[in-house]
């Protein structure tokens, strides 16, 4: 497995293999440049972790979280299969991070025994953060794989079972509930949906065929594989910055993408990204395509108002322009938006399915943050609670 030292991704594909008793040689690409130029050259790759199992390159964390969601990964190690796991809970919550965790703590201190689906991602989008600066009670800052971390433990010292799996079907028909991974069947009373969210991409054909080889939307996990070449950003939010500004570590200098005149980031953030020497900005301009053969070589911008286009030569593309609701699984199911987040009713965090309840970021479309995830999985866990206690399930 060729790594980095800060990478999630990485993480979680030796949490994953850890977890199927599995050991492995870790070379890390950032020890030598040689170590990173022979990943280069077996994967044809530019984003850590490569992963071989045996002779057979699996690829990246995407891709070994693939092969066991589709029940292909025992087999690939040399695991026997066994029968699928199945158990009842009176509730069972499908998401892990800060919403679900924070479902998780509460319900287990009422003492229902929650079971959370937490996924192979499990931590959510925090996972992907360097510094988390704004959530209450670290005035220091905190990594986001930390925070996460002390979400989980806390849920479960009071109880919670972790299942670091991946839902892979939803069931919302009839009571009991089931959600089926590929190891288990977890049937429930009630449920709570904290699905989360997931990056978005530009839509682009170049993009898709660059992805790991230059294009990405994870600027802490690939940026240093970028070291001293020249790198965009696209986007105008928080994120984009956040990006923006740890790419400064190792690139000449960033081009930050922007469709508008102006940013949509925190005041603070905009500050920040505005007066780094590094960093200069491309407004009112989108991507029209990623340049390049077997490598990102640079991108073709067009001007959203004039239709001009010109050619911006980097290595690296980093795409920072928002996030959908992973509601796919229960889609059809209960009602949903027309973007797909999940609609409860007001005030609270009832669906339009008794006994289900959804909190965090696939219900928001505003605030998307860990904080309010935090407050509204709290609520969930009340809510679901009471519900159940009212129909004598305690």
């Amino acid at each position: 497995m060729y790594t980095k030292s800060w990478c999630p991704y990485c993480d979680r594909a030796k949490r994953l293999l850890a977890a199927k008793g599995q050991t492995w040689r870790e070379i890390d690409v950032e020890a030598s440049d040689a170590a990173c130029q022979e990943m280069i050259a077996r994967s044809h790759q530019r984003t850590v972790p490569q992963i071989w199992i045996g002779d057979r390159h699996v690829g990246g964390f995407d891709d070994l979280a693939a092969l066991e969601t589709q029940g292909h990964l025992d087999a690939l190690l040399g695991l026997a299969g066994g029968a699928r796991a199945s158990e009842h809970r009176k509730l069972v919550i499908v998401g892990g991070g800060p919403a679900g965790f924070t479902a998780a703590l509460y319900s287990a201190r009422a003492e229902l025994a929650p079971a959370v689906v937490a996924g192979l991602q499990i931590g959510g989008q925090l996972m992907l953060t360097t510094d988390v600066e704004n959530y209450p009670g670290f005035p220091e800052a905190v990594t986001g794989p930390e925070l996460m971390e002390r979400f989980r433990a806390q849920a479960e010292r009071f109880g919670a079972a972790v299942f670091t799996e991946d839902a892979t079907a939803i069931d919302l028909s009839r009571r009991p509930f089931r959600v089926r991974t590929a190891e288990r069947t977890l049937t429930s009373d009630a449920l709570v949906l904290a699905l989360g969210a997931s990056a978005r991409w530009l839509g682009l054909e170049s993009e898709t065929r660059l992805q790991n080889k230059g294009v990405s939307a994870c600027a802490t996990c690939d940026g240093a594989l970028f070291r001293g070449k020249a790198m965009a950003v696209v986007g105008g939010g928080d994120t984009a910055m956040e990006e923006a500004l740890f790419l400064t570590r190792f690139a000449t200098e960033v081009t930050v993408v922007h469709r508008r005149s102006e940013l949509r980031a925190s005041k603070i953030m905009q500050e920040r990204a505005r007066n780094h020497p590094k960093i200069r900005f491309a407004w009112n301009s989108e991507v029209d395509e990623v340049l390049g053969s077997e490598f990102v070589s640079g991108v073709r911008l067009r001007d959203v108002e004039s239709g001009a286009t010109r050619e911006l030569p980097v290595e690296a593309l980093f795409v920072a322009i928002g996030h959908k609701p992973n509601t796919d699984l229960v889609r059809g199911q209960l009602e949903l938006d027309p973007v797909g987040y999940i609609k409860v009713e007001s005030g609270g965090t009832r669906t339009s399915v008794e006994g289900v309840f959804a909190c965090g970021d696939a219900i928001d479309a505003i605030y998307r943050q860990a904080v309010t995830a935090a407050g509204t999985g709290c609520m969930a866990a009340i809510d679901a609670e009471r519900w159940l206690a009212a129909r004598g399930i305690e």
